[in-house]
């Protein structure tokens, strides 16, 4: 082959080895996005009052009483407590008790017979085993207002309660939405006045004092409720005098 011919052959390979170098470059690294939390749907335990021992004594007793109220009328009553395990039946005092106790947060919560009376977008439903007359309306929620701080994941109410409040013992779903706590009615029938439904959750921590940390949608109304709840951050860890932390 002559000379000629093969500076012929040789000069397309620059050309080449340009474009492999093209297909190498490196891609522009993708932009992050932020991860919104979505509201999570948890599992609901049924409520076991054998299970809880002695309840704290607060600054009002043993129970929280208080009143939901929505354009000027109560809508509903609610008695809330907080309990130590089964096995702490003598007294429930958070300052001796042992290191990892579980708090049980109770709400029992008893729409007022005034609610028979129908709202607007509401629709009378014959219970068949009572005689009552259920209302449907919107879906019923109690929720937290607050984020649950030290919540473990249990959670849940009385299925029988429900069963006989809503006419389904799976009436209600339980979620959780950036760490407050939402117990939605998704079943039955309504909710009977004067049928008390009892809600519960567990915390890491003991309640810092009743405060307004509980809402109740009900009938198209909507009211805040006064319970126990734990601090919004959880206390420092007790010092021994000796520059470590207790425990």
């Amino acid at each position: 082959m002559s000379r000629r011919a093969l500076l012929a052959l040789a000069l397309p390979l620059p050309l080449l080895a340009a474009g492999c170098d093209r297909a190498r470059a490196p891609e522009p690294a993708p932009t992050p996005t932020p991860t919104v939390a979505a509201p999570r749907n948890l599992v609901a335990a049924n409520f076991d009052p054998e299970s809880l021992g002695a309840k704290i004594e607060g600054p009002k007793g043993p129970e929280v009483e208080s009143e939901i109220t929505a354009d000027g009328k109560t809508i509903a009553d609610v008695v809330s407590y907080v309990a130590c395990p089964k096995d702490m039946t003598e007294a429930c005092d958070p300052e001796t008790a042992p290191e990892g106790t579980v708090f049980t947060y109770v709400h029992v919560v008893t729409p007022t017979q005034d609610e028979a009376a129908p709202t607007e977008s509401a629709t009378p439903a014959a219970d068949t085993e009572s005689g009552a007359q259920r209302m449907e309306t919107a879906p019923s929620i109690f929720r937290t207002t607050r984020r649950a701080t030290g919540f473990n994941g249990a959670l849940g109410y009385d299925r029988e309660q429900a069963k006989a409040a809503l006419g389904a013992e799976d009436a209600i779903t339980v979620t959780t939405d950036a760490g407050q706590l939402i117990w939605r009615v998704t079943k039955g029938s309504g909710w009977t006045p004067g049928m008390p439904i009892t809600f519960f959750w567990q915390s890491t921590l003991p309640p810092e004092g009743p405060g307004s940390a509980y809402r109740l949608e009900l009938n198209n109304r909507a009211g805040d409720a006064t319970g126990p709840f734990p601090p919004e951050k959880a206390p420092e860890p007790k010092s021994t005098g000796t520059g470590t932390p207790a425990g």
